[in-house]
């Protein structure tokens, strides 16, 4: 991997990014940040209606019917500004133990985000079945504990060296 963010760094299109970083890599980042808070946040209403703390005059479908879409919107969005992240720094993300895990816990939440959103039954009345159930109501805290692992994780790309010897960063330089 270290090749290869070191010969990413030499390419192009990383070069375009780095001479324009004074506006674009800050940019990129604010935008990043933003659909974070789009996922959490629809993430939230989402958690609040399983755990019938707020929402209950709607059923969870509706719900679930309301915020999903900004879900995956914003997801697609991290994943545009990500690949831009990855391709201005390569080797201050690629060649980064947080960064890995962050990507770990990504690939986790987004499948338990797909088969909580999109893998329970259509009907109404299955759906309310399923908010009664502990595990269900588990399933949804962990969901929102992976996303908000995800956020720290990210945080922690700019402070590596935190992890010791874990990191590959360290190693390299």
């Amino acid at each position: 991997m270290n090749s290869f963010a070191h010969w990413l760094s030499t390419t192009s299109p990383s070069h375009a990014f780095r001479v324009h970083e004074s506006w674009l890599i800050p940019g990129v980042q604010s935008i990043h940040i933003v659909g974070i808070a789009v996922i959490m946040g629809s993430l939230f209403m989402i958690l609040l209606r399983i755990l019938g703390w707020a929402g209950t005059d709607q059923t969870l479908r509706q719900t679930t019917d309301r915020f999903a879409p900004w879900i995956f919107g914003a997801l697609g969005l991290q994943l545009v500004t990500g690949i831009v992240m990855i391709v201005a720094e390569p080797v201050r993300e690629l060649i980064n133990f947080s960064f890995w895990a962050k990507m770990v816990f990504v690939a986790i939440g987004t499948t338990l985000a797909a088969i909580f959103l999109y893998g329970f039954p259509n009907r109404e009345q299955q759906w309310d079945r399923f908010v009664n159930r502990r595990t269900f109501k588990s399933l949804a805290i962990v969901t929102f504990v992976i996303f908000l692992c995800i956020i720290v994780l990210g945080r922690l790309i700019a402070y590596d060296h935190i992890w010791g010897s874990w990191s590959p960063a360290r190693q390299e330089f």
